[in-house]
């Protein structure tokens, strides 16, 4: 991985070289030790909610035809599955029964966090009229971000998960309820709809919060079974219009560290074709990844917490939520927990 500043030009917009040249964390670095302790502070009850689908949903591979659900597999011993496995086989005399398993999986299946490196960008940053692909802070691509394979040790690429992991993941969660306002229909969210409910409900977003939206979406996965239809799914719940200019801007000026929601991609797919920003078929992924370092949390599962919530009228709440500590993937499947 090369050091140092490693362009000369950035995108309109971007923060880079903000926490440094070689920096990987991007806006979590705005989670401190005061922001964790003062995030500490929204725990009342000691009461604990599982922010995480099971990693088998939605099922199949409708969402995305890439990706498809984890394959668990015993391991081998002694060449035989190891599972129910007796000891006894090996040493006469032992009672132990183990079982032992593999998996295989997608990173970005089912509850996740999307890292720094999941979105780039070819884009002139030697000011030579030449566009290279590069990432967030201009990590360049297959000279620090690096493909399984191309680099002699996983670990030497950049910006993967494992910094966030390493990192830690812990501070104050704020839960905008979408659903209650906005129903189960698709609906794009876009910078005046996003601040009347800030608005209406008098929450208060603090740079360091990792902002949270509940839009239904996963109670919608959750009732079709692994069976997902992605008919219903394309016209379910609401979604941020990432093609909203104001709204990423907010997102910029709000010094929110990063972002969750309930649903997939956490803004609308398809982009509104009449609204599309630019080049990019993801711009949200792209203003937040690429630009800002705000890591983007998808499929999560707010239906418990947010009924609580609303019901204490309340909107914040403790939360830790670290990736797998991964060496060199570029997103993290999680099981984020809200502490209230």
């Amino acid at each position: 991985m090369t050091s140092g500043i490693r362009w000369k030009r950035r995108p309109v917009g971007a923060n880079w070289g903000e926490f440094g040249a070689d920096d990987q964390l991007g806006r979590l670095n705005l989670i401190g030790p005061e922001r964790t302790l003062a995030a500490a502070a929204e725990i009342k009850q000691g009461r604990n909610f599982c922010l995480s689908l099971p990693l088998d949903y939605p099922g199949g591979s409708v969402l995305a035809s890439y990706r498809s659900p984890p394959r668990l597999r015993p391991t081998i011993r002694n060449g035989r599955a190891c599972f129910h496995y007796d000891f006894s086989a090996e040493e006469p005399g032992f009672d132990d029964i183990v079982c032992d398993d593999a998996v295989c999986l997608c990173t970005q299946y089912s509850t996740h966090w999307d890292g720094l490196a999941h979105i780039g960008e070819p884009f002139d940053v030697d000011g030579d009229g030449k566009r290279k692909v590069v990432y967030y802070n201009g990590f360049r691509a297959r000279i620090d971000v690096l493909e399984p394979g191309e680099a002699r040790e996983i670990s030497s690429t950049a910006l993967g998960i494992e910094h966030m992991a390493q990192h830690g993941v812990q501070g104050r969660g704020v839960l905008i309820d979408l659903a209650r306002r906005f129903g189960s229909a698709r609906h794009y969210v876009g910078y005046d709809d996003l601040c009347r409910c800030i608005e209406e409900d008098a929450i208060i977003i603090a740079p360091g919060d990792i902002l949270c939206l509940h839009t239904g979406f996963s109670r919608v996965l959750l009732d079709m079974g692994r069976r997902p239809d992605g008919a219903i799914l394309a016209r379910s719940c609401a979604a941020l219009d990432g093609c909203d200019r104001r709204l990423l801007d907010w997102i910029t000026d709000s010094g929110i560290a990063a972002i969750a929601a309930d649903n997939f991609a956490v803004e609308a797919q398809p982009p509104r074709s009449e609204a599309r920003a630019g080049r990019s078929y993801v711009p949200l992924h792209e203003h937040c990844l690429f630009k800002l370092g705000i890591p983007l949390g998808e499929l999560w599962h707010f239906e418990e917490l947010n009924r609580w919530l609303n019901a204490n009228s309340r909107h914040h709440f403790f939360l830790t939520a670290p990736p797998l500590r991964l060496p060199g993937a570029m997103g993290s499947p999680l099981t984020p927990i809200a502490t209230v």
